[in-house]
This record gives C-alpha cells, structure tokens and sequence, in this order.
C-alpha cells in the first residue's frame, strides 16, 4: 500500500485483472476453459516480466502453476471420477426404481423423498450424475401419472445444489474454501464441522421447493417426452430413385400431403437453391426440415429419401435397417465427451453403432448446417435424436455418454455396483473419521475402482472435467496473487469502509448477499477462492472469528439458483423442463432471499 491509501501498482494490476477474470467468466461466447487458460498466462507472464518483491518475499511465475497439484483439486477430481464409478456401475440406479414405484402411491410424499433423496446424496456425491440419473425418472412418472413435469423438474435441481452445502466434500466450491482457508492458517474444517447450519437451512430451503416453487413455476410443455412435439433439425437426402427426383418443390411438399416445411435445399458443398415453390428438385439435394421425430420418418419414406448424418447415407447395410431398430432421445450434459465437440470428431457413429438423425436446441431454431449434423458442433442441453439397436443403446446409456432420456429401455444395472457403492462408502467414511484427508482417500478410492473393474481408464478420462479443472486453478493463481500482493487486504478494508458502523452480524450478511449475487454471474468456484481470502481479512479487521465469514463465502457461493447459467445442472433442467431464464429468476430469487436470511441468522448465532 502506498503512502496516499491506493494500491502498489502490482496490487492495482491484479485487481483489475480479477475484474477482468470476473467478466470473461461471465461471458457464454467465451468457453470457460479459454478465459481461464488466459488468466493463469496473463498472470505468469506479467509477474515474469515485472517482478514483486513483497512481505512475502518474490513472487514466481511458476507459484500460479501449483493450483495443478494443490489437495483441493486433487480431491474435486478424484470424487468426480469416483461419482462417475457409482453412475458407471448403475449403484445410484435401485435407489431411482424405489422412488419410482413410490411417486404411484402418493405423488406429493414421494416428490418430498425425491427432494430429500437428492439432497443427502448430493451431500457426498458431485450432484451432476444425481441430476443425470433422476431427470429421465421424473419425466417418465410425469408422463404415466400426467402430472405437471415441469414443477418438479426445477425443485428437484435445486435440491442437488442445496444438499451440496452440507458437507465439505458436498461440492468443489466446498472443498476450495476449506482448502484456501487452511492455507492461510485456519483450522481445516473436518468433513460435518458446519452440518447443523446446514441441515437447518436445508430443511426450510426444501420446505419451500416441495410447497411453494411447484405453484409459482408455469406449466411448461415436457420437452423430454416420447410424445413431445419437438422439433428437431435433420436434412433429407434425395436419392436417385426417389419420387422427388425432378420435382418442383411444391410438389414434393405435396407428396407429403403439406406438411413439410423446407427451410433450404443445399445443392453442393457451396451451392444453395433458394425453397421457392417452383425450384426443381435433383437427386442429391439435401432439403434441410424441421420437424417432430415421427414426421421425419414420414417424410423419409413418403419422398423415398434418406435421413443424413455425419456424412454417411442411410442404405441397407447401414444399422438404420435392422428390425430391432428404436428411437431413442439423448441430451448432452455437462461433462459430456460431446460437449463443445462435433459428432465427426469423436467418430459417433463407427465407435457407437448409432446414427444421430436429428438435433433440437432449447429455445433456439438451427438455422443451417452447411456440413450436416455431425458437423455441428454440440452445446450443453442438445438434444439429439437417435437410432439403432436396442443393445447399442442401452450400451450408449451404460457408459453415460449421454443422458438417454427414453422410458421403455431398463434402467442399466451392473454387478459391480456392490463394490462401487461399498469403496465411496469407505472414502466418505476414512475422510468424516479423519483417517486420511479426503484428497486421499478419493484418490485410492479411484484405484481400487480401476482395479476391481468398476471403471476403465478411459471412464477416467470422461469423468474428469477440463473446464472445472483449469477454472479452479485460475481461480487459486488470482488468489494467490491477490493476498501476496495486498489486493485482499485492500479488498476487505473497502468492504469494511462502506460497512462502516455495522455490527459483525450486518458485514457477515452483507458479505454471504455479495457471495450469492456474484456466482449467478460468474463461476461458482471463481467467487468462492476470490473471497475467501478476503472473508478471512474482514474478520481480522474486525478483530472478529474468521470461521463464520469463510462459512458466509461458502454458503454464499453455493446459492446458484437465479440464473440457469450458474450452475451446469441448472443447463440440464432448463432443457429438460423447457423454462426460461425468467423462470429460473421466479424461483431461484426467493430462494436466494430465504437462504440469506437463514444464514445470516444462523451464523453468528452459532459462532
């Protein structure tokens, strides 16, 4: 700090790079893991070329590169692969099928259970595969009860995020803050240190989604359902001996009795005819529709053309002819091997024996696909239409892929389940003993996983998350550079300026509100590693414990309910239940407001 009150200009750099950080991590067009990626370079490069030297002596550009190996991510990583051992397995399933035959016998109980369900699970579990496993579920129960899927589809979601809080193995944010903490020397939090603030919080946060979110959400047409009037986007290939052939347009929509819509005919690599009524029809063209699954296979055989698909035509050879053949609906989920890639990259078809027949985007039309669909590149939330053998896609649903959304295939099970559920038992239980630190014990976990066959290396690979990865070592390296160079300290002594005269008890809610506003726009972790370091400085100004305000930054960080791009389960519900950015600001506001004020409550009370 200089004489005059303002920051070293070092101190000054940092923060506006962490102001930076914040909007690039808030930005969609902006993939996370790019923003991150330029943060640590920035970040490494300008301290190489301008070097510091504070009261804790120079500071290396290699020192924003131990976020690789700090327990914290190590720890995130390890229960990622190790909840993707349970989903792998089908161990969660049983618990799926008893919920299931409940909901026939008292739908509002078991909504209740289904709530409670995914909370304790998410307690212990990252709560992606939780979501993963109940969506396909409550969508089929809707469908056979007729109830209203999507006021329980958003609940359930926030139910995840909620049960998260409990522990400190809840969440990857939970386990940052509890790591940054204990290395700026607070006692490290033992795995149920804050489970009575939780519960309690809990129960009134479930309260609330079991009986007031399912009457203030709108009835949403289901979007998962077989029945669903989607509208996927597929092109139709025109083959040699079609009907069509030599046609004018307005003829070949005649063939399908008017119903056809064709947004473009795509003539060549370059070439496009414009769909007026009188253009002529060759063999060859490709009119790009959308449509409902079932028109599609309407119009495939009433115009004797082909569904086209990563650039393979549909003959007899192709596994489209099979008898067994079925339809099947598949989203792809944060995490997915699909995600940010294309169909043509990763070799779907060859490497899973099913063809991608079309593609619907929630609240978006695609309005072209020059190089077919698997050439376009794929976003969280896709939904895909697929078809092949029924083994070929309860093998696809097996290896979670992708989330498999139809309700006729049996749920996956596997005989090791037993053993996948019994090792994630033994990590949670050395960790909550203090046996071994939750780094460690995940990480053996992993191993006896791979070692008994639970998982493959290859399942390794699928479960560990890029984006989560390099935004959690950003993240650290900002923090890092803003506690060696005072940007912290400056941080909390501000916060503490515009708090003036408040008690503790107002500075710590204030502080849990920022927390809360703040991960709706940017990522979760970012806000949780930025402000624990300056939580702990508030607490030294106020010569007050520091454990409640890291406990303000944790909770606070969690409550990603307003916004559906906070958290990526709330992408997955958003497409599965078809609602609005408004929707999830309906329901997700409200619960921001009562768990702020149960916090801000229950936290100095208890501390």
């Amino acid at each position: 700090m200089l004489e005059n009150g303002l920051p070293e200009p070092h101190t000054l750099a940092v923060l506006a790079l962490t102001f930076i950080a914040l909007f690039l991590f808030s930005r969609e067009k902006i993939p996370l893991e790019t923003s991150s990626l330029l943060v640590l370079s920035v970040l490494a490069i300008g301290f190489e070329l301008f070097p510091y030297q504070g009261e804790y002596g120079r500071i290396q550009a290699v020192d924003f590169f131990r976020g690789f190996g700090h327990e914290a991510l190590i720890a995130v990583c390890a229960l990622m692969v190790a909840g993707y051992g349970l989903v792998r397995s089908g161990a969660l399933e049983p618990v799926g099928r008893t919920l299931a035959k409940l909901w026939s016998i008292s739908p509002s109980i078991s909504f209740l259970l289904t709530l409670v369900v995914a909370g304790v699970l998410s307690a212990f579990i990252n709560n992606t595969p939780i979501v993963v496993l109940l969506l396909p579920i409550l969508v089929s129960v809707s469908l056979r009860t007729k109830a209203n899927a999507s006021s329980i589809l958003m609940p359930m979601g926030f139910a995840t995020l909620i049960g998260g809080m409990s522990t400190t193995i809840g969440t990857s944010t939970n386990l940052l803050v509890i790591g940054v903490a204990a290395d700026l020397g607070l006692r490290r939090m033992e795995m149920f240190d804050f489970i009575l603030p939780a519960l309690i919080a809990n129960c009134i946060g479930l309260i609330y989604l079991w009986l007031v979110a399912p009457r203030i959400l709108p009835r949403r047409e289901l979007v998962l359902a077989d029945s669903s009037p989607r509208i996927f986007t597929a092109h139709l290939v025109i083959r040699e001996d079609s009907p069509a052939a030599g046609m004018k347009l307005s003829e070949v929509i005649g063939l399908t009795h008017n119903i056809m819509n064709v947004e473009r005919i795509r003539r060549s690599e370059t070439t496009y005819i414009m769909p007026l009524p009188d253009a002529v029809i060759n063999p060859g063209d490709r009119l790009l529709v959308h449509d409902t699954p079932t028109h599609l296979k309407e119009f495939e055989q009433l115009l004797g053309a082909t569904l086209y698909s990563g650039g393979d035509e549909v003959d007899e050879t192709h596994p489209l002819q099979a008898e067994d053949q079925q339809l099947a609906e598949a989203i792809v989920f944060q995490g997915s091997p699909l995600q940010n890639r294309t169909l043509n990259e990763i070799r779907f078809a060859d490497a899973y024996q099913l063809v991608v027949m079309a593609i619907h985007r929630a609240n978006e039309t695609i309005k072209s696909m020059p190089q077919g669909v698997g050439s376009l590149r794929l976003s969280i939330g896709d939904v895909l239409l697929l078809q092949g053998r029924r083994e070929q896609i309860n093998e696809l649903k097996q290896q979670s892929i992708v989330m498999v959304l139809d309700s006729t295939t049996d749920l996956p099970h596997s005989r090791k389940a037993p053993y996948a559920l019994t090792i994630m038992l033994g990590i949670i239980l050395l960790a909550a003993l203090g046996i071994l630190p939750i780094a460690v014990s995940a990480t053996c976990g992993v191993l006896i996983m791979i070692l008994c066959n639970c998982l493959s290396w290859r399942d390794v690979g699928r479960a560990l998350n890029t984006q989560v990865i390099l935004i959690i070592v950003a993240s650290l390296a900002l923090g890092n550079a803003l506690l060696l160079t005072g940007g912290s300290d400056y941080l909390a002594n501000t916060f503490v300026r515009l708090t003036d005269g408040a008690s503790s008890t107002i500075v710590l809610s204030s502080l849990i509100l920022l927390m809360a506003i703040l991960t709706n726009i940017v990522s979760n972790n970012a806000a949780a590693v930025i402000g624990t370091p300056i939580a702990i400085s508030i607490a030294e100004s106020l010569q007050v414990p520091a454990e409640p305000f890291v406990l303000a930054v944790l909770f606070g960080a969690n409550m990603s309910y307003a916004t559906p791009m906070a958290y990526q389960t709330n992408l997955l519900v958003m497409s599965a239940g078809n609602y609005t950015f408004a929707d999830f600001v309906r329901v997700g506001l409200p619960l921001i407001f009562i768990m702020w004020v149960t916090y801000s409550w229950l936290l100095p009370l208890l501390y």
